[in-house]
């Protein structure tokens, strides 16, 4: 499906997805499918504007698509790759789902578009960067790499990513401390599974 009509489609589950129920912690194992049932980590990150605001938008329209969320991670804050520009905040959603991957892929670059996101620089500033972190299934296309192909290098996705699946410590822990370990963390995303609202929490009051 194109982005547009993912788009369209978000508006139209709001009223079904609010009677749904959602887990509201994290696991340490993947919850039973059925079919064809996928699971999947995305991160999420904003160096512009009001950055917490735009994660806890990106959380609650996810949850707008036909999937159910598990559970969110922290926020940690990390300096920016690229040109000069401000830093980021991070985090990660893990959820399960019956789209495929490029159904998510296409819902989430919605949901980045209708956020303002502009892809004029590389690695450049944005207001709101989704991108599908892992998945219980490798998946490799022109438009998309599951795993992320860059994850064992980014500390600002590995964190979030072992904050939500910690099951996967034995693959990823290593790589992240090798890089020096996690970005700091300032806060953490609270959803919720009744309203489909999500807050930001200041670290040190969680």
């Amino acid at each position: 499906a194109a982005p547009g009509s993912v788009a369209r489609a978000i508006s139209g589950r709001i009223s079904e997805k609010r009677q749904g129920r959602h887990a509201a912690h994290c696991m340490q194992t993947w919850p039973a499918s059925e079919g064809e049932m996928h699971h999947y980590v995305v991160g999420l990150g904003s160096n512009l504007g009001e950055r917490e605001r735009y994660l806890t938008r990106a959380v609650a329209q996810i949850a707008l698509l036909p999937l159910q969320i598990v559970c969110v991670s922290r926020v940690f804050e990390s300096p920016p790759l690229g040109p000069p520009q401000p830093a980021y905040l991070n985090a990660a959603v893990r959820l399960s789902s019956v789209l495929p991957p490029i159904a998510l892929l296409d819902g989430l670059l919605a949901i980045e578009a209708g956020a303002g996101r502009v892809r004029d620089v590389r690695w450049g500033p944005r207001v709101l960067d989704l991108d599908i972190l892992w998945a219980n299934d490798v998946f490799v296309s022109e438009r998309l790499t599951i795993p992320h192909s860059q994850l064992p290098a980014r500390t600002f996705a590995l964190a979030p990513l072992l904050d939500v699946a910690p099951e996967l410590g034995p693959s990823y822990a290593p790589a992240l401390q090798a890089l020096g370990g996690a970005p700091r963390v300032v806060g953490a995303l609270r959803f919720d599974r009744t309203s489909l609202g999500c807050e930001f929490t200041v670290s040190g009051t969680l």
